[in-house]
């Protein structure tokens, strides 16, 4: 199973328009503990997130992750030293990598990063979706949701409505 687990804007934003992400900590209360994600990460076998998430994770001053975290990209050719045994590099077609991860046993993965996202969209590898949305408009910036060639059906699991007012919906791939 493919899951995502996202923070987005009104207007469907997942960074501003240089990668912006600082409005993701802009509201909270404390009621709302860490809205869900420690739980969400309990069935989770590995991270697989994108280079440019990559990116701005490494340059946090903590790193979140207790599971194996893999980075795909097709430029990259070595993880940064600080971070050689956080990370492995993975390289080529997203249902490829998908694929050669669940053959070792990371059969849940947590897809993260917008373009990684987006391509798992069009290659019909999403199974569930949980998409936090927080109250600002951004108005540009990296857009969760891409282009598709045609639909793709979920349907409603629950939301949760937090004390900060963010508004978390849950949605699992119609079959």
């Amino acid at each position: 199973m493919n899951y995502v687990y996202v923070g987005a804007s009104l207007d469907g934003y997942i960074a501003g328009p240089n990668g912006e992400i600082d409005w993701l900590e802009e509201r909270s209360h404390p009621d709302d503990g860490d809205y869900g994600f420690a739980e969400f990460m309990v069935g989770i076998d590995a991270l697989l997130m994108g280079r440019n998430s990559f990116d701005v994770v490494a340059g946090m001053d903590e790193w979140f992750y207790t599971k194996p975290v893999f980075v795909i990209s097709n430029t990259m050719t070595e993880v940064p030293p600080s971070h050689a045994d956080k990370v492995e590099l993975c390289g080529g077609a997203l249902p490829d990598v998908v694929a050669n991860l669940a053959k070792r046993g990371y059969e849940n993965l947590y897809l993260d990063g917008g373009q990684v996202i987006q391509q798992a969209l069009r290659d019909d590898l999403i199974d569930e979706l949980i998409v936090t949305q927080l109250p600002i408009l951004l108005g540009k910036g990296i857009s969760l949701f891409g282009e598709l060639e045609s639909p793709i059906r979920f349907d409603h699991v629950n939301t949760v409505v937090f004390k900060s007012g963010l508004v978390k919906n849950h949605y699992r791939k119609r079959s």
